[in-house]
């Protein structure tokens, strides 16, 4: 396992469009997945330990998003051939345990992974209702450790995005494994 942190956000920077089949048997487009107030893209996956620590928390906080108008998309871009935990139908077994607020899709072809950007799971991208990013770092202060009181930076920046168009300008990074790329 490979821990990596994301850069630091590139204010105005615009989201990529996708077409993406979701673990719920439909296609998911960015126009699809956003919230009148914005949309939180995040890359997370099945298998890694980072994710697993705080896979509770990031769907507390998309429930809690929705009800303020943003939206949230999960994408998964690993490659499962060395990471069999990241296969379709455990993609499709965890959405349904954990009653997914948010679409999960694959990114079979890593390309839209690619696209934004993405360097580890998990990385969030917060983007304001005109699809200009504004947020990318971390979920919270917790990092593998539950610490379910500490200070929410995603919900928090992303309800000032909700609010304003604009996203905090400091931010931490967020920290996790690295994408596990095709060769």
């Amino acid at each position: 396992m490979v821990s990596l942190s994301t850069p630091v956000c590139d204010f105005g920077w615009k989201a990529r469009e996708f077409d993406l089949p979701g673990t719920d048997g439909a296609r998911h487009t960015l126009a699809g997945a956003r919230g009148p107030n914005g949309l939180l893209v995040m890359f997370i996956c099945n298998h890694c330990p980072y994710v697993k620590a705080v896979i509770d928390r990031i769907v507390r906080d998309c429930r809690d998003l929705k009800a303020h108008g943003i939206g949230a998309i999960a994408i998964m871009s690993n490659d499962p051939t060395d990471y069999p935990e990241d296969s379709w139908d455990n993609m499709v077994e965890l959405a349904r345990s954990m009653d997914f607020p948010f679409p999960y899709v694959l990114d079979e072809t890593q390309a839209v992974a690619r696209a934004y950007g993405a360097v580890c799971t998990p990385d969030f991208f917060g983007f304001n209702a005109k699809l200009e990013l504004q947020f990318r770092g971390r979920l919270d202060a917790s990092r593998k450790e539950s610490a379910p009181t500490t200070r929410r930076d995603v919900f928090e920046a992303m309800l000032q995005v909700g609010k304003t168009g604009e996203g905090p300008r400091e931010q931490i990074p967020s920290m996790g494994c690295s994408i596990k790329w095709k060769e």
